[in-house]
């Protein structure tokens, strides 16, 4: 089963951008959907962002247009870009590879 390591989360202020990655132990080629999910304190966990592997993506609401999610194959490994970040999406973010695998999640955190 494959294994996803998240990375790149971190304290950020307000207004500014923080680019997610998510490494996989083998090759992501084979898998048909991976995503980006979050989880803030005291609430249940959402997801963000979904990719399948013909490229079409999928975004939450809340994302309007802030977030780009991609994937590179060639080093099985998924991206998360985010820009314009709020306090409200301070969370845990996690990967996910076909709704069955997760990563152990990395904090994002926007405060001034």
């Amino acid at each position: 089963q494959v294994q996803l390591v998240e990375s790149g989360g971190g304290l950020v202020q307000p207004g500014g951008s923080l680019t997610l990655s998510c490494a996989a132990s083998e090759s992501i080629f084979g898998i048909n959907v991976m995503g980006w999910y979050r989880e803030a304190p005291g609430k249940q966990r959402e997801l963000v962002a979904t990719i399948w592997s013909n490229g079409r993506v999928h975004y939450a609401d809340f994302v309007q247009g802030r977030f780009t999610i991609s994937r590179d194959n060639a080093h099985n490994t998924m991206y998360l870009k985010m820009s314009s970040l709020k306090p409200e999406d301070t969370a845990v973010y996690y990967c996910n590879a076909n709704l069955r695998t997760w990563g152990q999640g990395t904090q994002v955190t926007v405060s001034s």
